[in-house]
C-alpha cells in the first residue's frame, strides 16, 4: 500500500514543493523563496503543520469544511463506496445509487420548486454549466438573443474561463483575455468602501438599480440572467444594506431574468440556514453548490434548478456535462456529510447559539482603534481596517499591505484569518465551540495589535 506521511524535515518537503507544484493564486518565485506552510495532520477546528505547530482554522479551509476535519466516517463511507463501486458515468442513459439518493436528498433540503440537480467538479464548473444552462434555457423559450449574464465588480465565481468571467475581479481578466463576451458587471453594494456620504439604505438601492439601468441599457431582449452570492465571499464577505436584496428580487421577477444564487460558500449551513438565498431572502431559479456539499472531503459542485428551468432544458438535448458528474464516491461523501450536519443539528446550532456568540464578540471588535466596521452574517465574518475610522479612510500604502501583515501576524499566533485587500475575513467550520471561539477573539485581537505596531513602525498609518 502506498503511504504518504510526513517523513521529511519542512526544509525538504518546502523544496520538493516548490520544485515541482504549482500553487493556485501564487506567485511561484516569491512563494518557492519563502517556502510553504506544509499543513500535516487536522482535527476538529484544527490544523498541525510539520513543525507541530496547532493552528485553529478561522477559515473552514477554503470555506468548506463545515463538520470540521477527522471525521472517520467520511473515510469508512468512502471507502465502502469505492470497493462497491469507484465509478460508473451518468452518460448514455446510466445512473447509480449514490447519485440518485443525493439529488432526492437535495431536492429535499433546497427551497421549494427547486427539485433537480445537475452534478459538477467544482463551482467553477457549475458556474460554467451555469451560462450554458442560461442560455440554453433562454433558446429553447424562443429567445436566442438572451445571452448576456450580468454580474458584479469584485464577485467571485470560480477561476475557469467561464466562472472568471463572471467574477468581477481584475486581476483575473487580465490574464487569459477575460470576461468572454455576454458578461456584464455592475458596481458591487459595498456601502464601506463605496458608499460616499450616502446612507446605507439609499446607497443599497442605487446599487440595486444599475442591474434595472444595465438591463435598460443592453436591453431585456438580451439579458438572460443575474448572478450573485447572497453574501460576497472571496471578496471581502460584503454584507449588503437591507435595502439591496428585496430590490434586487423586484428586478428580477419585474423583468423575467433568471436569478442565479452562487451558494458556493453560503450554502449548508454558513449563514445559520441550509442555504444563503433563504438567509437574504431570495427566489431564485439556479442555485450554484459546493464546498459545503462534502465539507471538502471529496471535490464536488452542481447546480439546484427549478422546476420550470429544469423542464424547459430537459426537453432538449442539453449537449453538456462532465466526466466525473455525480461521482459515486464523492456523492456517497456529501450523503454523510449531510447526516452529519443534520443528525447533530448543526446549522440550527449555528443559527441559535454559535454564530449570536461569535457576532457578539466580533462586532466588539470595532472598538479595536484599527477597525472601522466589523460585519458578520452567520459564521461568515470581516473587519474593515482603517487608520482613520470616521471617515472610513483607506491606508496610504498599496491595498493589502496592512492587511497582508495583520494575516501574517495571525498566523504566527496560530490563527488561519484570510485578508482580501485591507479585510480581513473569517469562516470557521460550523463546529466550533464557545471555547474556541474565545480563542478566536483572543488570536485575531492580538493580531490586530500587532498589526497596527507594524504598520505604525513601517511609516504605513496614514489616510490615502
Amino acid at each position: 500500500m502506498a503511504v504518504i506521511s510526513n517523513h521529511m524535515p519542512t526544509a525538504e518537503l518546502q523544496a520538493l514543493d516548490a520544485a515541482h507544484h504549482m500553487h493556485p493564486f501564487s506567485t511561484q518565485d516569491k512563494l518557492a523563496a519563502r517556502g510553504a506552510r506544509v499543513i500535516a495532520r487536522a482535527d476538529g477546528v484544527w490544523l498541525t503543520d510539520s513543525d507541530g505547530n496547532r493552528i485553529l482554522d478561522g477559515m473552514a479551509g477554503l470555506w468548506c469544511v463545515n463538520i470540521g476535519y477527522g471525521r472517520d466516517s467520511m473515510a469508512d463511507v468512502a471507502a465502502r463506496q469505492m470497493r462497491e463501486l469507484p465509478y460508473y458515468n451518468t452518460f448514455f442513459m446510466t445512473t447509480h445509487v449514490p447519485v440518485i439518493a443525493l439529488s432526492a436528498k437535495l431536492a429535499e433540503l433546497a427551497p421549494p420548486g427547486m427539485n433537480h440537480v445537475f452534478y459538477a467538479g467544482s463551482g467553477s464548473e457549475a458556474n460554467d454549466t451555469n451560462i450554458r444552462m442560461a442560455r440554453t434555457y433562454w433558446a429553447q423559450k424562443g429567445k436566442p438573443s438572451k445571452k448576456i449574464i450580468i454580474s458584479r465588480k469584485n464577485a467571485y465565481h470560480g477561476s475557469t474561463v467561464g466562472g472568471a468571467s463572471l467574477s468581477g475581479m481584475t486581476p483575473m481578466h487580465e490574464q487569459g483575455g477575460l470576461p468572454i463576451p455576454g458578461i456584464h458587471h455592475i458596481d458591487q453594494p459595498n456601502w464601506w468602501a463605496e458608499g460616499g456620504d450616502m446612507a446605507p439604505h439609499d446607497f443599497g438601492l442605487e446599487r440595486a438599480r444599475q442591474l434595472e439601468q444595465a438591463i435598460h441599457d443592453l436591453g431585456e431582449d438580451n439579458v438572460a440572467a443575474f448572478i450573485a452570492e447572497p453574501v460576497q465571499g472571496a471578496g471581502g464577505v460584503i454584507v449588503p444594506p437591507d435595502s439591496y436584496w428585496p430590490e434586487i428580487q423586484r428586478i428580477c421577477d419585474k423583468y423575467e431574468i433568471l436569478l442565479i444564487a452562487d451558494e458556493v460558500i453560503t450554502g449548508f449551513g454558513r449563514t445559520g440556514n441550509w442555504f444563503g438565498s433563504t438567509t437574504v431572502g431570495w427566489r431564485p431559479q439556479i442555485m450554484t453548490i459546493a464546498k459545503g456539499l462534502t465539507s471538502g472531503y471529496q471535490p464536488m459542485g452542481g447546480s439546484i434548478v427549478c422546476d420550470e428551468v429544469a423542464a424547459v432544458i430537459g426537453a432538449c438535448e442539453f449537449n453538456h456535462g462532465y466526466t466525473y458528474h455525480g461521482h459515486p464516491v464523492a456523492a456517497a461523501v456529501a450523503l454523510e456529510n449531510i447526516r452529519i450536519l443534520q443528525e447533530e443539528g448543526i446549522v440550527d446550532r449555528v443559527r441559535t447559539d454559535t454564530a449570536p456568540y461569535l457576532q457578539e464578540k466580533w462586532a466588539a471588535m470595532v472598538d479595536h482603534p484599527m477597525v472601522g466596521e466589523a460585519r458578520m452574517v452567520g459564521l461568515m465574518g470581516s473587519l474593515a481596517l482603517t487608520p482613520h475610522k470616521a471617515s472610513r479612510a483607506k491606508f496610504a500604502a498599496e491595498a493589502g499591505t496592512v492587511g497582508y501583515i495583520c494575516r501574517e501576524r495571525c498566523f504566527a499566533n496560530g490563527l488561519v484569518m484570510r485578508h482580501v485587500g485591507d479585510r480581513m475575513i473569517i469562516s470557521p467550520p460550523l463546529v466550533i465551540t464557545r471555547a474556541e471561539v474565545d480563542v478566536l477573539i483572543e488570536r485575531a485581537w492580538k493580531s490586530l495589535d500587532q498589526g497596527m505596531a507594524a504598520a505604525k513602525a513601517e511609516g504605513l498609518w496614514h489616510p490615502a
